[in-house]
Formats: structure tokens, sequence, C-alpha cells
């Protein structure tokens, strides 16, 4: 009994977000993305980087860390990235897709693909790319671009008709090398923020 416990243990912890066949499947001729040299999801260039789903046993592996090089995560305990996890598993429309070094079994990268479902263009889907970090230790390694492209393309291949983001004005340079355009009048973002529940 207690090595079934174990061994169910082990499966849920590398258990994916979502499928990681779609990821082998990606056509990274398909972007405007000039990567010198080639390198793509399937291959990122070392053999030591690997390309992939979040996995639940990446809370160990400093996604948490990682996310906090962009914005405050908080005190997330292990509970809470778990129910967190099956959550966002269990509704779909969550494709947080992530870059680990195999050699130290870290985090090294991460965006966040979410799809919402529209009544509009024909019951279609939209794209937003969020939450996107590299490793400030990692930088200059074509991984910011492998992130974002990846997760665009990922958007593409479910069908999405249109993929959107948020970005600081410095980064829209950046942006536009992968493909994103500000559309005139309407490149406004805005936000309403909340006060803190708890």
């Amino acid at each position: 009994m207690g090595m079934q416990t174990h061994i169910a243990q082990d499966r849920n912890m590398s258990e994916y977000l979502y499928n990681s066949d779609i990821l082998q499947k990606l056509d990274f001729s398909k972007s405007p993305a000039v990567f010198k040299p080639k390198i793509s999801a399937a291959n990122p260039g070392a053999e030591w980087m690997v390309v992939r789903p979040l996995q639940r046993a990446d809370f160990d592996k400093g996604f948490l860390q990682l996310l906090n090089q962009l914005t405050s995560t908080g005190n997330i305990t292990r509970k809470q990235f778990d129910e967190r996890f099956t959550q966002m598993k269990m509704s779909g429309g969550y494709y947080v897709t992530v870059i680990e070094d195999t050699r130290s079994s870290k985090i090294i990268g991460a965006a966040t693909l979410t799809v919402e479902q529209k009544f509009i263009h024909n019951c279609s889907l939209r794209g937003r790319l969020e939450d996107v970090v590299v490793n400030d230790t990692y930088r200059g390694q074509q991984l910011g671009k492998l992130i974002v492209v990846t997760v665009s393309l990922l958007a593409q291949e479910l069908g999405c008709y249109k993929m959107s983001l948020d970005c600081k004005d410095k980064l829209i340079k950046f942006y536009e090398t992968l493909g994103y355009k500000l559309e005139p009048g309407n490149s406004n973002a805005m936000n309403m923020r909340f006060d803190d529940p708890s």
C-alpha cells in the first residue's frame, strides 16, 4: 500500500497542466521572429533545456521564485499551489508553459496563455499572453523570444482568432519583432484594481 501511494504521488507531481504533445507540433516557420541560431519548443538550443507545460512539481523547481522576478506572488503554500493547479487544469483554457534547466532542475522561463471563449467571431477563441518572465541570469539567450513565440503559436494551434497582451512601453519593439502590432485607435490598456479581499 505504501509503495502504491508513493507511485501515485510521483505520478501526480509530474502531471502536466495540459497535454505536452501539442508543443512538439508547433511550426516555428509561421512566426516572423528571427532566431539565430534557429531554435524551437521542440529544440530549444541546448540539451539541458526543455520547453514544457507547467507541472505540479514545479512548486519545488523555483516557479514561484521566477514569477517573483516579474511581480509579487505572495507567500503561496504547497496546498494553495496544488489547489490552483487543479482548478486551472479542470477549468481548461490555461496554458502555463515553462522552460526548465534540467541540469539544476530549475524553471528559468515562463509564460501563460489564457484562452477566452467568445460569442463574437462565430463563437471563436481569443488568446491572452500573460506573466512572461525569464530568469535574469539566463537573459540574452533568446529565451524570452522562445517562450513568447511558443505560446503565440500554441494559441494559433488551438484555434484562437487573435492573441493580445499588455506590456510596458519599453517592450513594444520586442513584441513587434514577434508579430504583435499596436492597433491604431485600439491600443489602450486600462485596469481597475480592487483591494486585497483578505
